[in-house]
């Protein structure tokens, strides 16, 4: 078992998971001191191209962005979202994952749904790729955002999806936006580690868009906290450039060169 995956995994009912999403290095260099886990999520598809759905990312576009936040990576476990339709079956699963897995050089995979993937998720773990799992809404599929586990049909489905998802190899479950109590059941239930995002206190470690989390997205989801404004930060950087540029405050003299020979 992968050494990083283990030390996750390890951290169940011990110590709660940190996981934050990065797309690129630099983002990428401050989370790895911070972080067990950065997750290069398919949420690039709004956070960066404004596109509609995750629908629309692109097997490459993951890849070039995982290139870039395996720069930036050293100690956190990296994991990255196969996009959709990369993952229909256990044959375009393994493709696609054996080369995402060597073009980034990241440590794990994560796959959105729970009895449809299970061939496919057993595929993957037999040929040694560790694979994380996300169940509740699935940005995928889902047409609606609406919260998952308010009806006892659908609570029962989600909980027997997780054990299935644990039984076939995965290492850690992504909860996104499910009833509280249902959350804690499943986080109780399994032996693996449930990352929650909208999905309460109860699960064993958190996850949240970093853009959100730092103010640089106008996103307004319940779940989401703002931690510093960094909107407003680079704007008023950007204002104080573009003042001292125009009264001819910068560049100084220590800023440019000259040659003393002259």
């Amino acid at each position: 078992m992968n050494k990083k995956v283990k030390k996750i995994l390890n951290k169940k009912n011990k110590s709660k998971v940190i996981c934050l999403t990065a797309y690129s290095k630099n983002i990428a260099s401050i989370l790895d001191e911070h972080c067990d886990l950065v997750l290069v999520g398919d949420s690039l598809s709004s956070v960066l191209y404004d596109y509609k759905s995750t629908k629309e990312v692109s097997l490459d576009t993951m890849i070039n962005h995982s290139k870039s936040v395996r720069h930036g990576v050293k100690k956190s476990l990296m994991v990255v979202d196969m996009p959709y339709n990369t993952y229909r079956n256990s044959k375009e699963a393994l493709k696609n994952a054996r080369l995402v897995m060597k073009k980034t050089k990241c440590d794990a995979v994560k796959l959105e749904g729970g009895k449809k993937i299970i061939s496919v998720v057993k595929s993957l773990v037999k040929n040694k790729i560790p694979v994380m799992g996300h169940l509740g809404i699935l940005p995928q599929t889902e047409k609606k955002f609406i919260f998952k586990g308010k009806k006892l049909t659908e609570r029962s489905r989600i909980l027997k999806d997780a054990k299935l998802l644990e039984e076939a190899g995965i290492f850690s479950v992504v909860l996104e936006c499910i009833e509280t109590k249902l959350a804690k059941k499943i986080t109780e239930q399994l032996n693996i580690v449930t990352i929650g995002i909208g999905s309460s206190a109860n699960c064993d470690g958190q996850v949240l868009v970093t853009d959100d989390l730092i103010g640089l997205s106008q996103s307004k989801f319940k779940f989401v906290k703002k931690y510093v404004n960094a909107n407003q930060i680079i704007n008023s950087a950007v204002k104080k450039y573009k003042s001292e540029v125009l009264n001819k405050k910068f560049p100084k003299a220590k800023h440019s060169f000259k040659n003393l020979r002259n």
